[in-house]
């Protein structure tokens, strides 16, 4: 009989002795649970396993777990092939807001995903691109800025192709709902609820008065960067690409793709509240 999940890769940071000992053991239990498991190939030599090895860009298996902080999950959203495989999210970072398990608990959160005791979260995505340079789909923001510190950023923002605004200011965001509880938030940014079909544009450090705007998901966005003429485009603070030309125009549209992340228990408001914006002041009420 078919099951749902027949083969998994696992991915882990490479900074966390524990992280990478986890991988390790849930690569034994994966495999004795008869699933076909594939190891992060900068991981072959840090942990101990008979499983396959293969890149991220290679990683095409029913699905994939990733054990680590934000970053990882990002790191693996953006080098894992496209449609994307659904994603189970162990925490082993900081704040780990797009997790959905502590290491305690992810031998039983395994084992709900092949019961199939789970659903789906689907998280928008973001399409940017220049005249000649395609960049990788962002989960969370595409950063336009300067390739020097302190060096303001003057652009041009069209909505549709029709102006809407010029601004100066040290950087420009666009957020997705999932990165809306991330960069941009500390930006300044509003909190998107994820079943709001929309993205937002926050400005880093604007030199006027200017707020986020909300535009909805099926927008085209272009920012033609005046000066300066070398810019740098990040992407959810992975992938980083400097552009030279005299006047730089960055085109965002929502991607085709998406990122699936299995969900066991949490919804958004739940992660929100405990591990982001109403954290601290849950427990000063509570003192």
């Amino acid at each position: 009989m078919k099951t749902l999940f027949e083969s998994v890769g696992l991915v882990a940071r490479f900074d966390n002795k524990k992280a990478m000992k986890l991988a390790e053991e849930l690569a034994r239990y994966l495999a004795a649970k008869g699933l076909e498991v594939y190891i992060e190939d900068t991981l072959a030599k840090e942990i101990e396993t008979e499983e396959d090895t293969v890149p991220l860009n290679r990683m095409k298996t029913d699905f994939i777990i990733t054990i680590g902080g934000d970053g990882t999950v990002l790191r693996t959203c953006i080098a894992i092939p496209k449609p994307e495989s659904p994603i189970l999210t162990v925490n082993m970072g900081i704040r780990g807001f797009l997790t959905e398990v502590q290491p305690e608990q992810a031998f039983e959160a395994v084992d709900k995903c092949l019961e199939e005791e789970f659903t789906l979260e689907k998280c928008m995505k973001l399409s940017a691109s220049t005249a000649d340079l395609e960049l990788p789909d962002a989960l969370n923001e595409v950063l336009i800025t300067a390739d020097e510190p302190a060096k303001l950023l003057y652009a041009r923002i069209m909505k549709n192709e029709k102006l809407i605004l010029n601004c100066q200011a040290d950087g420009l965001m666009i957020a997705t709902q999932t990165g809306s509880t991330g960069y941009s938030l500390s930006a300044g940014g509003p909190v998107l609820d994820p079943r709001v079909d929309a993205f937002v544009l926050t400005p880093v450090c604007a030199l006027s008065v200017f707020r986020s705007i909300v535009f909805p998901a099926d927008s085209s966005l272009t920012v033609e960067v005046l000066r300066p003429r070398r810019t740098l485009v990040v992407i959810d603070g992975q992938h980083r690409e400097i552009v030279n030309s005299e006047v730089t125009s960055l085109k965002v549209t929502r991607s085709k793709y998406e990122t699936s992340f299995i969900r066991l228990k949490e919804n958004f408001y739940d992660r929100l509240r405990s591990r982001l914006i109403f954290k601290g002041w849950k427990e000063k009420r509570n003192e």
